[in-house]
């Protein structure tokens, strides 16, 4: 189990909207005054990665979620992915990250359509999404947990005594525990889908649902200065019914295996290192986080 969060701040839903939406509005003018990188960013064919070096700086598609990828109070791109892309790509020779705020489920059409270069939100790596993008090998594992009233009054512990208690449950769009809860029983159209584990805990504090999923780092952060909410012990989840432990990954469109493979080759030496488990550590991560899944296996090959 990773230690508590440490170096991360509890940013209100409505003040991290205005962040998103300011970094936003600044990337569209930087790229807009400047139509040599908007003109090799986006060109289709060629080397994307001497093209990253040669215009020194990389777009990196984020989610507003803490602690994977986020802009913290005073406007600055941090999370785990954007911390460690940072490392990745100054060694792979481009100096500078430039965040690109989205809702998680344009993340990969995003990508796709090259509104950004690289995907550096803590993405899971799933067989479906395999199918759309290519991954790098993951950077963390992680397990499930809840945000649940204080106490855990229904005695809530995985998806399927949830649904067995028909407890009612409210996760975040593009979540990968929406899969999860279906697998235990649970119906798509009962459950709630917010915006992000913000609005989860809300819902949670509000009464509206009984408990609010994600993962384990997300759920320990975001109920840190609760007080009317607790999180759950970490569990495995079932899916295709096996226990299925998640990774989190780096996803590029499917044509950049040159620079996917050069993102490997640099993320490997940091795990051998130890430097990773140190650039992760600020965000929640610990040993227990730490992983040698490779995105190949994640997607079923």
């Amino acid at each position: 189990m990773a230690p508590p969060i440490g170096n991360v701040e509890h940013i209100p839903a409505p003040a991290r909207r205005s962040l998103l939406a300011a970094v936003a509005a600044v990337g569209a003018l930087g790229a807009a005054g400047c139509s040599r990188v908007a003109t090799a960013s986006t060109t289709e064919g060629g080397d994307l990665l001497d093209r990253l070096r040669a215009q020194g700086v990389v777009r990196l598609g984020i989610a507003g979620e803490i602690p994977f990828g986020y802009i913290d109070r005073n406007g600055d791109l941090t999370g785990e992915a954007p911390e460690l892309a940072k490392v990745v790509f100054k060694r792979l020779g481009v100096d500078r990250v430039q965040p690109v705020p989205t809702e998680f489920g344009s993340l990969i059409p995003g990508l796709n359509s090259q509104q950004f270069d690289v995907v550096a939100a803590g993405m899971y790596v799933t067989p479906d999404r395999c199918k759309q993008v290519i991954f790098a090998d993951p950077d963390y594992q992680m397990l499930d947990s809840f945000v649940v009233r204080k106490g855990n009054p229904k005695g809530l512990h995985t998806f399927k005594d949830a649904a067995a208690k028909k407890a009612k449950c409210a996760i975040g769009t593009g979540y990968a525990q929406i899969q999860h809860a279906v697998e235990a029983g649970y119906k798509e159209s009962d459950i709630l889908i917010v915006p992000d584990q913000v609005a989860g805990l809300n819902a949670v504090e509000a009464g509206r649902v009984d408990f609010f999923a994600g993962t384990a780092v997300t759920v320990r952060q975001v109920v840190a200065k609760s007080a009317k909410a607790e999180a759950t012990k970490p569990f495995v989840p079932i899916v295709d019914g096996k226990p299925h432990i998640d990774g989190g990954a780096f996803a590029f469109r499917p044509t950049e295996t040159k620079l996917r493979d050069a993102f490997n080759a640099e993320l490997k030496k940091l795990r051998k290192s130890g430097e990773l488990l140190r650039i992760l550590r600020p965000f929640g991560f610990g040993k227990a986080e730490m992983t040698d899944l490779t995105a190949k296996e994640l997607c079923g090959g």
